[in-house]
């Protein structure tokens, strides 16, 4: 066995909150160590945010490409070469992942340690060293666990003979798939399904749930279906996949939809279907560490872990897995345990943005929620065509969406989708976090012509009225 080396604070995992805490405790005087067995950056800036968004935007080029002639504007035919997209994808990944290296390279007091570590003991973690068959084994006075999700793959599939992609390998393709399948209805699914047919994939989504996005009230996700319907996506709801099989030319994916059996048919397989936590070869029984019958370890509002000492932050807790959650998670460690802070989790906001086309800004309750929680609410709704700046650029597709507390005139949450959707949603979180009552927002001056000015009319168009 190695000898054990004591440090003041182990990281596992270099994620959107352990790298900056990395630097917080560094600059506190802090020795801390870093473990590592991939990329630095965690899944945000190498196979979530920074990758997907980053082709995202070439589709909406070859959309718009592709509309040119509405706007007066005549080319020749477009054609997308996946070659420089998926290049270009890496080239913003490199940036930024050798970014964060450099970062942390660049501070006294860190070590970034390559490899896997897995607890042996309470505060007591061993590292595989990568490309080694050495390992090192650390002490430390606090432990914190950032070690993310991976997508889930479902084991009643028969995948074990099937070629399947998930939301990292969808990314390094060499060519845009003829028809792929989506297995998934939430964020992801509808995120991919849409890039891939702006790059002129057939696209099937197939999902066991009843409506595309189940966390969003029915209107939305009917709203972002009939979309999809415009832009040739077939959506298959109320089907819960069965087996997939490899066919001569691809893949078919059975699935049951109202008790009989049907089999879809196409070239690629995405898994988008839900995300399984990172903890399964961490060894936490050996740590103390409890976690749920989901395999996510459970913490209390100010992430504090059953084992005295040992945190757990971003998605591998559970709960909203978005990367601003995870910094969040951060700033609560830092606050309490640096600067003396009572910060915790509990009531903060959760806003994000799931970046379709138009996009999907969303911050607060649903309808459905707020009804449940027992407001008394009003719900104010108009089409994103109202809205003079839609209309003008040709992004007049969506829903604007805003529930509000009848009595106290408070907003409860908000849904826009729409061009924009996502700094839209913003302005309302700020209004929220003020406790400005609506009337505010509908009686002040907004420029003309611009996304904000919707804040206008939309507390006029009451469902109500």
């Amino acid at each position: 066995m190695p000898q054990t080396e004591h440090v003041d604070a182990l990281i596992l995992g270099s994620g959107q909150a352990g790298n900056p805490l990395a630097a917080a405790l560094a600059a506190k005087g802090r020795r801390v160590v870093m473990v590592e067995s991939k990329h630095v950056g965690g899944t945000c800036v190498n196979e979530g945010c920074t990758p997907t968004k980053t082709m995202i935007a070439s589709a909406k080029v070859a959309f718009q490409a592709r509309r040119a002639a509405e706007f007066g504007i005549h080319t020749g035919p477009v054609s997308v070469n996946f070659d420089e997209v998926r290049d270009r994808k890496r080239k913003v990944v490199d940036i930024w992942r050798s970014g964060s290296e450099k970062s942390l390279a660049g501070k006294s007091n860190i070590e970034l340690v390559r490899g896997f570590g897995r607890f042996t003991g309470p505060k007591t973690v061993e590292v595989a060293l990568n490309g080694s068959s050495e390992t090192r084994l650390f002490s430390a006075d606090l432990v914190f666990i950032n070690t993310g999700l991976r997508a889930l793959t479902p084991a009643d599939l028969g995948l074990d003979s099937v070629p399947y992609l998930d939301n990292e390998t969808v990314m390094e393709l060499d060519e845009v798939p003829t028809h792929l399948l989506v297995l998934g209805g939430s964020y992801i699914a509808v995120e991919f399904a849409q890039m891939f047919r702006r790059f002129g994939a057939d696209v099937t989504i197939v999902s066991n749930a009843s409506q595309l996005l189940p966390r969003e009230d029915p209107d939305i996700a009917e709203a972002l279906s009939k979309i999809f319907e415009e832009d040739g996506i077939k959506v298959v709801l109320n089907a819960r996949a069965t087996a997939a099989t490899k066919t001569g030319d691809g893949i078919g994916l059975t699935v049951t939809i109202d008790g009989a059996d049907k089999t879809i048919f196409g070239t690629h397989l995405l898994l988008a279907a839900g995300r399984a936590p990172n903890s399964d070869k961490l060894n936490l029984e050996a740590a103390g560490v409890r976690i749920d019958e989901h395999h996510f370890i459970q913490t209390n509002p100010k992430l504090e872990t059953s084992a005295p000492g040992v945190y757990a932050l971003g998605d591998v807790k559970g709960g909203p897995a978005f990367t601003h959650i995870s910094y969040d998670d951060y700033r609560i460690i830092e606050a309490n345990l640096l600067n003396g802070g009572a910060r915790s989790t509990t009531d903060r906001p959760v806003p994000y943005t799931v970046f379709t086309d138009p996009e999907l800004g969303r911050i607060g309750m649903t309808a459905t929620e707020a009804q449940q929680a027992g407001f008394n609410i009003r719900i104010a709704s108009m089409p994103a065509s109202s809205i003079a700046r839609a209309f003008e650029t040709g992004e007049d597709r969506g829903l604007v969406k805003v529930v509000v507390d009848r009595d106290s005139e408070q907003i409860l949450g908000a849904a826009i989708l729409a061009g924009e959707g996502g700094e839209l949603a913003a302005m309302l979180q700020i209004a929220m976090s003020a406790k400005l009552p609506y009337p505010a927002l509908r009686d002040a001056v907004w420029a003309h012509p611009t996304w904000a000015e919707s804040l206008n009319t939309i507390f006029s168009k009451w469902e109500d009225s």
